[in-house]
């Protein structure tokens, strides 16, 4: 497991259909792998966001390669709101599955530990609850009066994420982004992107151990430097604020984003 492999050869079992897990944009966001995803137009995916993104699914919704999509928000923070993602709201182009950060992250924990369904709080009585038929309100066991909505596993296909490092046995430096190890463990299958591969094991030093994802859990691994900007990485480089601002207003008509996505995998050898 943990195999180093090119760029090219980490996406492209990302086929149509399938079910694609991404972090947050502090949490490390594979942007090198967004666009050559995009450049293998795998279509119909469903993103599941752990638990919202911002330019990654705005990219991918922009391209047409999302069919469904379940996040608690798509956002390009201070840049404002994410234009392509907003536009195919509007329009009806994917199916938006609307959800709480909790309810996310609970259906990844269930996805991890093999179980169907996990339950949470906070939920009953909100308008989450018409849009989710597939959130059940059940009867606590333990507990009389005392309903709890249940909501399903969640196990991608895919969980793709952007770390500092990665040894030449697989395993991967994560520090304290415990949610990129959530993805691992309940995805069928972990590809990571890694700004350098280390000859030493990560796993050798008790003090920074905690820290690693194990290669068990990780399925392939692709070196590229400043792989995650515009976006920045924890420990590493900081986002390029000016240009996801102009991305963000480019992106707010379709002709605008064509013409910033074009020469986008460019601009990411550039700076890389």
């Amino acid at each position: 497991m943990g195999e180093i492999v090119s760029l090219e050869t980490l996406v492209a079992g990302i086929r149509d259909g399938m079910s694609l897990a991404i972090p947050t944009d502090h949490a490390g966001v594979a942007m090198a792998a967004t666009a050559a995803i995009i450049a293998n137009g795998p279509k119909s995916l469903h993103l599941v966001c752990i638990p919202i993104s911002g330019i990654q699914a705005d990219m991918l919704i922009g391209e047409g390669l999302i069919g469904s999509i379940e996040t608690s928000a798509v956002t390009l923070g201070e840049a404002g709101g994410a234009p392509r993602f907003s536009d195919g709201v509007r329009t009806g182009a994917f199916r938006l599955m609307d959800a709480t950060c909790p309810a996310l992250l609970a259906g990844l924990i269930a996805g991890q530990k093999g179980v169907p369904f996990l339950p949470i709080r906070g939920i009953i009585g909100s308008d989450l609850m018409k849009a989710r038929p597939d959130w059940k309100i059940i009867d606590n066991p333990f507990a009389p009066d005392d309903p709890i909505v249940v909501v399903p596993a969640i196990r991608p296909d895919v969980a793709l994420f952007h770390a500092p490092e990665a040894d030449r046995f697989g395993n991967v430096r994560i520090g304290r982004q415990a949610e990129l190890a959530t993805m691992a463990y309940a995805a069928k299958t972990t590809l990571v992107t890694v700004e350098r591969i280390s000859e030493t094991s990560l796993l050798a030093d008790e003090n920074s151990a905690a820290g690693v994802l194990p290669a068990l859990y990780v399925t392939a691994i692709a070196q590229v430097h400043r792989g995650a900007w515009p976006l920045g990485l924890w420990g590493e480089y900081p986002a390029d604020d000016a240009e996801v601002a102009r991305y963000a207003r480019m992106a707010k008509s379709a002709e605008g984003f064509a013409a910033y996505m074009d020469g986008f995998a460019q601009r990411l050898e550039a700076v890389a």
